[in-house]
């Protein structure tokens, strides 16, 4: 392993991680930090997938914030900036494998010549900086797809084959335990190796028995972890599965069958794409390479068994967007060799000594367009929603008695970043919830979000008391208790105290009536941040944390 690349690698993920200020997806939090902190600390949101009497999240990933986090409670760091900058460092180099072990497989799949160009796409690609570094499965998932399948046994009949599949099935197995839904990958994958060895049974059965073998110490391994986590036999696989084929994964909104190819696709590469699709090109014709040609079926059987389902979302495919910079690379290369070979020709002069970075000008100038729009998604777009926790963080945790978070659910990281106790109470700090039906018809539910935000105002005034208690006493019932059951409409008896902090979204200060029922109960504007483009309405004009006066 190029010494050098590990270092930039780690140096570009690492400064990503930890200069980031801005909100990408809620899973950030509520699926990683938010549940570690919950196990080392004692208090932290729980979602619904956690608390349902058949959960479908695995502790694996959450757990790998466990040791910072200890060791932090242990050192009495976790008071200091150190509890959000540690999960991001581990992240961060977490992120690193992507574009470390992209290093390997584009040796191993087109050759060594493109491996500088694949590396300058994955280092500069918007998506990768947007998501890669966060605290997100999918992230994870991208990486460990990565290193996997640069061991994988692309030249079959080289020795060796069975150690390098084992060891690429055994990296396979952490990511499917992470993300089930990578399982998709490993299925193309094992077909083709068995494919390649179908003229050998010796070998088929080979290949056979070691899927078998780690794939059963792999699911046996995580049902153990997951059934101590839980307190009772627990085979959270199975039970995602049986949840995101049920009604309730379409609750988060469904996209038409051809979602990844129109947008997904487009979002990932976005730059790089048109360089992408010529890598594809010349990979699917003669002048591609065996090993090419099956990472291109690859990305066509993935999206295509991906397209079945109802519920899309960009990052679910990022474990295909190293694949895109492969063949870019291709693409960009090949390009750059044939135009010097050209002038070198028309000049009839010595051929050019090799460039370092063999890529045309033209093309580096496109590429590094990427980094101004990341720029703006690292600092601006959403980060309001940042700034107010720390702003609530900064304040002594005794002059804070309640705080009440009137905005779309999971819209800001929650007790992982607060990390106060004596918020920790039930009624003390509390947000709006948005819990799925768990049982019943899904069609015409609404949650506690699509509820408020119905009629804003008429929701302040039959749900709050007409006055404020100036003792701010918690609230008795602020949100559905997550993984309940599908409510009934007459039962949803959420019921608040008028809290000392209310924070919204600036949107919700324009909504009719939602401005004068505040400014009657005496809250006043504390602090605004300003927000970026947003495509969702009730998320625009910033963040106000507001203060009873």
């Amino acid at each position: 392993m190029n010494r050098h690349v590990v270092l930039a690698a780690l140096g570009v993920r690492i400064a990503i991680a930890l200069l980031t200020r801005t909100f990408f997806q809620p899973d950030e939090y509520f699926q990683s930090l938010e549940v570690a902190h919950h196990l080392v600390f004692g208090y932290g949101h729980l979602t619904w997938e956690w608390l349902t009497p058949q959960p479908i999240r695995s502790i694996l990933y959450p757990a790998l914030n466990v040791p910072v986090y200890y060791a932090l409670k242990v050192l009495r760091l976790d008071g200091t900036e150190w509890l959000i900058w540690g999960p991001k460092i581990l992240h961060g180099a977490i992120a690193a494998l992507t574009d470390i072990w992209l290093c390997r497989l584009t040796k191993q799949v087109i050759g060594e010549r493109y491996v500088l160009i694949a590396l300058l796409l994955s280092l500069t690609s918007l998506f990768h900086g947007l998501a890669l570094s966060r605290s997100l499965s999918n992230s994870a998932e991208t990486s460990l797809t990565t290193v996997a399948l640069s061991y994988f046994p692309w030249d079959t009949h080289a020795s060796g084959w069975r150690r390098s599949f084992r060891v690429s099935l055994s990296v396979a197995a952490v990511a499917c335990a992470v993300r089930p839904t990578n399982a998709v990958l490993w299925v193309y994958m094992v077909a083709f190796l068995a494919w390649r060895h179908r003229k050998e049974p010796k070998r088929i059965l080979a290949v056979a028995a070691d899927v078998a073998l780690i794939g059963s110490v792999a699911l046996g391994a995580l049902c153990t972890l997951d059934s101590l986590y839980y307190g009772k036999l627990t085979f959270t696989p199975l039970n995602f599965l049986r949840t995101n084929l049920s009604s309730i994964s379409l609750f988060y909104g469904s996209s038409p069958w051809h979602y990844y190819l129109s947008q997904g696709v487009v979002v990932l590469a976005t730059i790089v794409l048109p360089f992408s699709l010529h890598g594809i090109f010349i990979s699917a014709t003669s002048g591609g390479t065996p090993a090419a040609r099956s990472l291109l079926g690859l990305v066509l059987w993935t999206i295509t068994i991906y397209s079945l389902a109802g519920h899309k979302e960009w990052r679910f495919i990022h474990p295909l967007l190293p694949i895109l910079h492969i063949f870019a690379a291709r693409s960009i290369v090949d390009v750059y060799h044939r135009k010097q070979a050209t002038r070198s020709h028309g000049t009839k002069k010595r051929a050019p000594r090799p460039a370092k970075l063999p890529i045309s000008r033209a093309h580096l100038a496109l590429v590094l367009l990427n980094i101004p729009p990341l720029l703006y998604l690292m600092f601006a777009h959403g980060r309001a929603q940042i700034d107010a926790i720390h702003v609530l963080r900064a304040l002594p945790a005794a002059r804070v008695r309640s705080a009440g978070f009137l905005m779309p659910c999971h819209s800001t990281p929650w007790h992982a970043y607060l990390h106060t106790p004596a918020w920790a109470a039930p009624g003390r700090v509390w947000a709006l919830g948005c819990e799925p039906p768990l049982a019943g018809d899904a069609g015409a539910y609404g949650d506690q979000t699509d509820v408020f935000y119905a009629a804003p105002a008429a929701y302040l005034r039959t749900r709050f008391p007409r006055t404020v208690d100036r003792a701010f006493p918690p609230s008795p019932n602020p949100f559905t208790p997550p993984g309940s059951p599908r409510p009934d409409a007459s039962a949803r008896d959420w019921k608040h105290e008028w809290p000392e902090y209310v924070v919204a979204f600036g949107a919700l200060l324009r909504e009719p009536g939602v401005a004068e029922v505040l400014a009657e109960r005496g809250y006043r504007v504390v602090w605004h941040g300003e927000g970026g483009w947003e495509g969702d309405a009730r998320r625009r004009g910033g963040v106000v944390v507001m203060k009873v006066e």
